[in-house]
């Protein structure tokens, strides 16, 4: 019986990037990491660029909602 390929789903951690997360609010971080993903997946961003736009991104939005 033939197996089918599994799929290896890239995590969205950001593990390398965790110095550039820490220090941000909860909701920046997991807007950040949202934006990220989205950015990697749709618009081929490189990780490191995509988390660059996404902390800058969230931390707009985080300033916008009055945070």
């Amino acid at each position: 019986m033939i197996q089918p390929k599994r799929i290896k789903c890239m995590q969205w951690t950001f593990e390398e990037f965790n110095a550039r997360l820490d220090g941000l609010h909860p909701l920046v971080k997991k807007k950040a990491l949202e934006i990220a993903k989205n950015l990697v997946m749709e618009k081929d961003y490189t990780r490191e660029d995509a988390i660059k736009k996404g902390i800058m991104k969230a931390e707009e939005w985080f300033y916008d909602l009055g945070g």
